[in-house]
């Protein structure tokens, strides 16, 4: 604890991440959540007042707690993790658990009374693949690592788009790229806290190790000197960062209630098929259902801001599509700008677009 207080107090750090947190949960043997290390935190004057963001799993049985921490702390979201990398990689019957991901996981956060920032959403991290090879890979290659490749998780929930480990194939290096563009865009576009490996940026690669704590090479290492894909990607990222920034729509403090706040028009969020019509329970049951469109509400926002103005933003529109093939949506009705995200294995498109009142303007080719 005083090594804690110290970091926030002398070298004024905001927080910390605390690796393998469960293990600082157990009393005895199980995990505790509220155990004394907690209290502990929690009444601190210095340390309560930080970011505590925990990797909330162990080694050891039943130390796999996401969604269980208290309710000062965030977590990393292995389960939006999980949930993405299935869905991109074209696993059916997600549609429901993905809505969740996308809407800050409150099936994980809101009954224990945390808010979306308690969902640290990422695709990769310092361990395991990274976004290049998750989608160039399906098994893990750690033989440089010297344990004849047992070291690193097997079940890694990564496609290759067609050909183990790099390509000169024009339409697999196209699909591969696009499926990164997909990754970004959902990390960036969904409710919480976005967390981006430094390198998924620019298509870094550790040509499929999953466990590359031990190579201080060329391998773990950052290679700032950029050819044309590796460019096109950090500009689309940089775009995603641009709109998450602008759009407070997007960094809710509250979880969405899914009905009209202070007389809207319409719903905070509202869920449409590509038809157009309101999902319906049939719908979130339908174990093929792979393409939805997401309508966040800039008017029913109910929050305010540091002045107690109310905020307000655009109507975002979000559409997905998991198939791999190109699909048409029916845009909803609706009186104010939608911005649109379509992504999809067979085809991706960027672009506002355009509603009775807006005139179209292309974000990214």
């Amino acid at each position: 604890m005083d090594s804690l207080r110290y970091w926030v107090l002398e070298m004024h750090v905001d927080g910390f991440r605390f690796d393998l947190a469960s293990a600082l949960a157990r009393e005895l043997h199980a995990v505790d959540r509220l155990g004394a290390f907690f209290d502990i935190i929690h009444q601190d004057p210095v340390i309560s007042q930080v970011k505590l963001i925990a990797e909330p799993w162990d080694l050891g049985e039943g130390g796999y707690q996401v969604g269980n921490f208290p309710v000062l702390w965030a977590e990393w979201n292995a389960e939006y993790r999980d949930t993405m990398r299935r869905f991109w990689k074209g696993d059916e019957g997600l549609a429901g658990t993905v809505a969740y991901r996308l809407t800050g996981s409150s099936d994980l956060y809101e009954g224990g009374g945390r808010r979306p920032h308690a969902s640290i959403n990422f695709i990769t991290a310092h361990d395991g693949f990274t976004l290049r090879d998750v989608v160039s890979y399906n098994e893990k290659h750690n033989t440089a690592n010297g344990e004849e490749n047992r070291d690193g998780h097997n079940a890694n929930l990564s496609w290759n788009c067609g050909e183990e480990g790099e390509s000169n194939d024009p339409a697999i290096l196209a699909l591969r790229a696009r499926q990164q563009r997909n990754f970004l865009a959902t990390l960036i576009l969904s409710q919480g806290v976005p967390m981006l490996q430094a390198g998924d940026e620019i298509g870094r690669t550790q040509q499929g190790n999953n466990n590359a704590y031990c190579q201080n090479n060329a391998l773990s290492w950052v290679d700032w000197r950029l050819d044309h894909p590796q460019q096109n990607l950090l500009t689309f990222t940089k775009l995603l960062i641009r709109l998450f920034h602008q759009h407070p729509v997007l960094r809710r403090r509250k979880f969405f209630q899914g009905r009209r706040i202070h007389g809207s028009e319409v719903k905070d969020i509202t869920w449409f098929r590509p038809d157009g019509q309101e999902m319906t329970e049939d719908d979130w049951h339908n174990w093929h259902t792979r393409g939805l469109a997401l309508r966040l509400a800039g008017d029913a926002i109910e929050e305010v801001d540091t002045r107690g103005r109310r905020i307000r933003d655009d109507t975002l529109l979000i559409l997905l599509n998991g198939s791999h093939e190109p699909l048409s949506f029916l845009l909803p009705l609706q009186q104010r700008r939608a911005l649109g995200v379509g992504a999809g294995h067979a085809r991706s498109h960027w672009a506002v677009i355009p509603t009775p009142d807006t005139r179209e303007k292309t974000l990214c080719p």
